[in-house]
């Protein structure tokens, strides 16, 4: 079945909270519920009305053009910025007050658009640093230096990395920095992954490799997965919902 295919055959209902989410979701709890989230800088609305449910093992897509407020929706939901008005919800505790430290360890991570890895260290330590952001709400097993090291090369061998684990990770090439990224942020424990624009920069070979492999990880640890991205063929062809945001306003789903 091709992943058109794929994403067709998701059968989306009403939930209990009044979004549409993958049928298979429909008694677990949504991942995430934001209401009418906004915030201002200087008056101007950056975002406004944003309203968006993510159930519990969904693929998400977040789309519009240039400076539509995307990126700005994914830091709201961090907390790197604090929103001025609406609700932020992330399975099912309000994250009002949080920041962005306290944000992750209840579930939620990101990769960046700008990638942001610790280029002077080997992948596994890049992989290792995620795991102690996210290790307090591990089991006391993966503590150990030998368990910390198997689970590394576990998460790099997703995306066949892990004889790359001792190389500095600003030595590899440009697409293997963005799975890399993704790698840490999966090494927090999520139970929602932000992708900023994940494909960037890759070629249509690794652009295929990856929808594959979001899929996979989806299926592997039983998260939701958001993804900001241009390259629509990898939208349409993951992507269970997909929200249409242009200046800071929601004008599709």
């Amino acid at each position: 079945m091709t992943e058109n295919k794929k994403r067709a055959a998701t059968r989306m209902v009403p939930a209990p909270s009044h979004g549409i989410i993958p049928e298979r979701d429909f008694n677990e709890r949504p991942v995430l519920e934001a209401r009418n989230l906004g915030i201002d800088f200087g008056g101007l609305h950056a975002v406004e009305d944003f309203n968006l449910i993510i159930g519990k093992t969904e693929i998400a897509g977040l789309i519009g053009p240039n400076g539509a407020g995307k990126t700005t929706v994914f830091n709201l939901l961090t907390k790197v910025y604090q929103p001025t008005m609406g609700t932020i919800m992330l399975n099912g505790r309000d994250t009002a007050g949080m920041n962005t430290a306290q944000a992750n360890k209840l579930g939620i991570a990101r990769t960046f658009q700008n990638i942001r890895l610790f280029d002077n260290m080997s992948v596994e330590d890049n992989v290792r640093y995620g795991m102690l952001s996210g290790i307090f709400r591990m089991p006391g097993y993966w503590r150990g230096e030998r368990e910390m090291h198997e689970r590394a090369l576990d998460l790099l061998s997703i995306f066949d990395m892990q004889d790359l684990a001792n190389h500095q990770a600003g030595s590899l090439p440009y697409g293997a920095q963005r799975r890399l990224e993704i790698v840490r942020a999966l090494a927090t424990n999520p139970s929602l992954l932000l992708l900023d624009e994940p494909a960037a920069g890759m070629n249509p070979h690794e652009t295929e490799e990856l929808m594959e492999n979001i899929t996979k990880i989806r299926d592997q640890f039983h998260i939701a997965i958001l993804l900001i991205e241009h390259d629509m063929s990898l939208v349409m062809g993951i992507c269970e919902g997909i929200c249409v945001l242009n200046y800071g306003k929601i004008i599709a789903k």
